[in-house]
Parts: structure tokens; C-alpha cells; sequence
């Protein structure tokens, strides 16, 4: 196992902690959401900051990053749009009464949710609320979103009105509950009932109608989206459940119990538990066959995927890592002290990768070898029955 102490890149520009970390699709860009009120726009080429987004009132608490503009959100109850080429801003959504947690674009749409106990959409370009979904009972702190095309058949549509916009968000809140929205409408089509804790964290797999979310009850709990049925409950977790990530039906957890679990989905069997973090598992992000991990003691970790060994630990931050984005076989982390660092895990890639090789040539030799044996043990087989003139 490795230390990494020497980050490729530490950028220092931002004068309050970091928030949150995006990438665009594209991968040419990340953004940083900051404490001092300000976003700031990095190059993947160079790791230069090009661009700085002034005009909140108060501190982002979270940021999106398309390939031609970007998003905050701020305690200051707005959200606001920028161009990213210019650095100017676009358009400023008012109508939250407080602070906005969290952001999701999708298509033409910007969604929000916040400290007021509702979430808001908003028509992208024109700068205009058009829906708001009222009901929860305390602040909605994470969302997602899909089309029921994704999951309903054609009969199974109810309404003319939901016919023609077929989207639909999801919103988890405080008040312990998951609800299910139309957003042409803004009625709620589910509310997803069972955790006794605050939802902090929703992943969706929309193909298979699922909803995985986590939460303060130290549990995980996978819904159908269509009928709003609680399909299993993870319980191993001894803190609250902070992140999720789903790869090939295999869901990953973080917690504050230190931990990261890997699950299952189709049996609900837990199959892997990460160890050595010394705080909350704050982020998780799957890579190559690679675990990599943020969390409350300021380290990054990458773990093997598959047996759970820890292969590198990146130390640096002085502060909990809130968020981190790999691109180019470059990991990068953005932390509370302020600083956005880079880090080269091509070695570890590059090992990875011999090592999934090598598994796979042993299995292949192991399957063949299996194959000879039936192969052996059938005849044996036969020549014992004729033998016996069966």
C-alpha cells in the first residue's frame, strides 16, 4: 500500500472551504462551489483556474456543471446560471424562501430543493419558475429525476395531463420520506414510506425501477418507483448512510460508522465492507475496478473494489474531503481548507488493470480445466455404467 503526500496540483484560489466538485460532460472543465460565495472554473488540460464567478450573498452550497454553462445555488435562497466562456451571469432564480441545497439540470429543466420544505422547477432559459412541489415537512436535501418512459408501459399511464410531460422528480427530506412528483402537475405520485431518520442521499436506476436511498436510520432502502412498494432494507451500517454509488448492480455505501459496504442489489447480501477511514466516509466514487473514497480525516483512500484491500491513502487536506471527480486517470479532491488538489493514480490504474488481467487468465485456465474435468468425470461415468450394463 502506497502514501500519497505530494498532490500533482494544489490550487489554493478559493479563501473559504469547498463545497462541492463538478465535472462537465465533456470532461473539459470542473467547477468549484465555495464558502466565500464565489464558483471558480478549471480546465482539465491544465489545471488552471479560468474562470471566477462573483455574485452571491452568501456561501454555495452546491454546483452543477453543463459543457456551455454552469450553476449555483446559495444560502442566499437564489440559484444562478453562468457562461462559462465569459464568466457572466446568465439568470438569477428568486422564489426560495431559504437556503438552496441542492441542484439537478435535466433537459430543459432546473430543479432545486431547500431549507423552505419545498422543491422548485425552473424553466433553464427563461429564468421563470414553472412548477413548486409543497408537502414535505422539513427541508428536501437531495433529488433525482426521470421520464416514466424510462419505467411505465403505455397502459399503465393514468392521466391526460401527465401524458404529455411524462417527468418526474424525486425528493428526499428530513421529515424522513421520499416523495415521488409529476413535474407537469407538481402532484405527488408516491410518497416512499419507512425510513425513521432524514434522507440524505438517493441514486436511481430507472431501467430496473429502483430508487436506492440512504439515511440517519443507518439503513439503505431500495423502492419500485412505480408502485411505490419497499423492495429491501440494508441494515449493517452503526452511522448515518452520507453517500451512495451504484456500478453493474453492485451498490456502494458510505456512512459515518467509518465505513464503505458493498451490496448486492439482487440479493440484498452485503459482500464487502472498506475499513481504515478514521472519520465519516464523506464521498465515493467507482473507478476501473477502483473504490475511491473522501472523508472527515482530510484523506482520500482507493481501495481494490473487489477484495477490499486499501492501495493508497492521499494525504494533504487539513480539512473533511466534500467531494471528488476522476478524469483522465487524474483524482481529483475538493475539501473544507479551501483547496482543490490533483492527484496522478495512473499507477494505480495500471495495476489494477494487470491485476483484473491476470484474474481473468486464471479463471479462464480454471474454467477450462473444469471443463476437462466433466469432461473426464462423464466419461468415467459411462464406462462405469457399461461396465455395470446399465
Amino acid at each position: 500500500m502506497g502514501n500519497s503526500r505530494s498532490a500533482v496540483k494544489v490550487c489554493t484560489d478559493h479563501q473559504g472551504g469547498i463545497n462541492w466538485l463538478s465535472l462537465s460532460p465533456d470532461g473539459q472543465r470542473l467547477l468549484t462551489g465555495s464558502e466565500d460565495g464565489t464558483a471558480r472554473l478549471w480546465s482539465t488540460a491544465d489545471s488552471q483556474c479560468h474562470g471566477h464567478f462573483q455574485g452571491h450573498e452568501s456561501y454555495i452550497t452546491f454546483c452543477h456543471l453543463e459543457n456551455e454553462a454552469a450553476f449555483t445555488c446559495s444560502a442566499d435562497h437564489t440559484i444562478r446560471k453562468w457562461d462559462v466562456v465569459t464568466g457572466q451571469c446568465l439568470a438569477i432564480y428568486r422564489g426560495h424562501t431559504s437556503i438552496v441545497n441542492r441542484i439537478l439540470v435535466a433537459k430543459d429543466y432546473l430543479f432545486s430543493g431547500s431549507y423552505d420544505r419545498t422543491a422548485r422547477c425552473w424553466s433553464v432559459d427563461k429564468e421563470k419558475q414553472i412548477q413548486e412541489f409543497r408537502g414535505h415537512r422539513n427541508c428536501v436535501l437531495t433529488l433525482a429525476h426521470y421520464s416514466s418512459r424510462d419505467v411505465l408501459e403505455e397502459e399503465e399511464e393514468e392521466e391526460e395531463e401527465e401524458r404529455v410531460s411524462r417527468d418526474l422528480l424525486v425528493t428526499g427530506s428530513t421529515d424522513c420520506t421520499v416523495k415521488v412528483w409529476w413535474v407537469s402537475s407538481g402532484r405527488c405520485y408516491q410518497t416512499l414510506l419507512g425510513h425513521t431518520g432524514a434522507v440524505l442521499c438517493l441514486i436511481l436506476d430507472a431501467p430496473n425501477r429502483e430508487l436506492f436511498s440512504g439515511s440517519t436510520d443507518y439503513t439503505i432502502r431500495t423502492w419500485n418507483i412505480v408502485t411505490g412498494e419497499q423492495l429491501k432494507v440494508f441494515k449493517e451500517h452503526q452511522g448515518s448512510v452520507i453517500c451512495l454509488e451504484l456500478v453493474n448492480r453492485h451498490l456502494y455505501s458510505g456512512s459515518a460508522d467509518r465505513t464503505v459496504k458493498c451490496w448486492l442489489v439482487d440479493t440484498g447480501e452485503r459482500i464487502q465492507t472498506y475499513k481504515a477511514h478514521k472519520h465519516s466516509v464523506s464521498t465515493l466514487k467507482y473507478h476501473a475496478g477502483i473504490l475511491f473514497t473522501g472523508s472527515g480525516d482530510a484523506c482520500a483512500r482507493a481501495f481494490n473494489s473487489k477484495s477490499g484491500v486499501l492501495q493508497k491513502i492521499f494525504r494533504g487536506h487539513k480539512f473533511i474531503i466534500n467531494c471528488i471527480q476522476i478524469h483522465n486517470e487524474l483524482l481529483y479532491t475538493a475539501s473544507h481548507d479551501g483547496t482543490l488538489r490533483i492527484w496522478d493514480i495512473r499507477g494505480i490504474c495500471k495495476r489494477n488493470k494487470r491485476r483484473l488481467k491476470k484474474e481473468r487468465s486464471v479463471q479462464g485456465r480454471s474454467s477450462q480445466k473444469g471443463s476437462l474435468s466433466r469432461l473426464f468425470n462423464n466419461k468415467v461415468g459411462c464406462m462405469v455404467q457399461q461396465e455395470n450394463g446399465e
